[in-house]
């Protein structure tokens, strides 16, 4: 297990459905209690705390009777418009011994992938900290459609550590790490990269309420990673885990941060964007967007797929179909059918008033 860690200046604490209650609608008000007042503490000791808490959609279907969750979109939102007030009553309710005060936040993915709101949220997050307040975040089911989803809340635990800039994500749920099942079949304690083998260890949820499984969880340990954040996966029901964590008795597994966080900018593209499109690149190409770091030039594209206008993000895909990048198109899909193959001095006839005559320019490139 890893040595003791230092105290984060920030931390996110995802809690996942079968944490917080122990049947459908049933909130398991002990161990809601339990780690407010384990929240609570790390907040006493000058550590800044935001929560990010699912449950809705299982405390509606338990107000409603229902015993599975619901197939139909309208259903589950109804569901979710029930139970958030729920969960707002409880955590607020489990935090007032604390004298602490919690601030619902609700997200969709496009309050996260506009720029503008994207900083929007960033802020009134910092104020609400500043307040000393605690955030919970949930994602909002009432209006979510497909095209404005996370799909999981540990991914959105993920792109809210990158957002505030958060030393350590804490994901808690039902699975009590990074198993190896088909090598020792115990938990790993560490993990200090994440490698297709320790991928190949994850596995979905067959929860009634629950999004994802193991599977979500690395995807969103890599996202955080990238942006320099440590991540836990531990069992909510162990026994005073939140202090356990930081003193070097974790019963789960730890991810260790490594690199150079990417800047703000481009985690924004990493991770923040659903792309529109994608430009596909020859051979060349991908040694020198991966490995020197240049621009993709037209002279590198072999041709595109989807629509996309200039500005739009974009996934960059080497001639064996792999995603290696993504990155903001300076031309829409219709112009790279017309450039793709060109040396740039032919390009430059063509776009004489384009600022950039890069394709994608490396500020504006991120490789994955």
């Amino acid at each position: 297990m890893p040595a003791a860690l230092t105290l984060p200046r920030r931390l996110v604490v995802k809690l996942g459905t079968g944490v917080l209650t122990h049947g459908i609608g049933q909130l398991d008000t002990a161990r809601i209690d339990s780690l407010a007042a384990g929240l609570a503490l790390l907040r006493s000791e000058g550590v800044e705390i935001i929560v990010v808490s699912s449950g809705a959609v299982g405390l509606g279907m338990g107000r409603l009777g229902l015993k599975r969750k619901p197939a139909d979109v309208s259903k589950k939102q109804a569901c979710a418009a029930i139970g958030q007030s729920l969960l707002m009553q409880t955590w607020q309710r489990a935090f007032d011994p604390q004298n602490l005060t919690v601030a619902q936040v609700l997200l969709t993915h496009e309050d996260l992938r506009s720029r503008a709101r994207h900083l929007g949220v960033k802020a009134c997050l910092e104020d609400l900290i500043s307040y000393g307040v605690i955030p919970v975040i949930n994602e909002n089911d009432t209006v979510s459609a497909a095209e404005i989803k996370f799909g999981d809340n540990d991914t959105l635990s993920a792109l809210v550590a990158g957002l505030v800039g958060a030393d350590q994500l804490v994901i808690l749920s039902t699975a009590p790490g990074l198993i190896d099942l088909k090598g020792s079949g115990k938990i790993l304690p560490v993990v200090p990269r994440i490698t297709p083998e320790i991928e190949a260890m994850a596995g979905g949820t067959t929860d009634i309420t629950a999004t994802g499984g193991m599977i979500s969880k690395i995807t969103a340990a890599k996202i955080a990673l990238r942006a320099g954040c440590g991540v836990f996966i531990a069992s909510g029901a162990e026994p005073d885990i939140l202090a356990r964590l930081f003193r070097g008795d974790n019963p789960g597994t730890y991810f260790v941060p490594a690199g150079v966080p990417l800047e703000s900018r481009k985690r924004w593209i990493a991770h923040y964007q659903r792309p529109t499109g994608s430009i596909l690149v020859n051979a060349n190409a991908v040694p020198a967007l991966r490995d020197q770091g240049r621009s993709l030039l037209a002279v590198g594209v072999t041709g595109m797929r989807g629509r996309f206008a200039a500005g739009d993000i974009v996934n960059i895909v080497a001639p064996d179909d792999t995603i290696i990048a993504r990155g903001e198109t300076t031309y829409s899909d219709t112009e790279i059918a017309q450039i793709a193959g060109l040396p740039s001095e032919q390009v430059k006839p063509l776009y004489p008033t384009r600022k950039h005559l890069e394709v994608i320019h490396r500020d504006d490139l991120v490789v994955l």
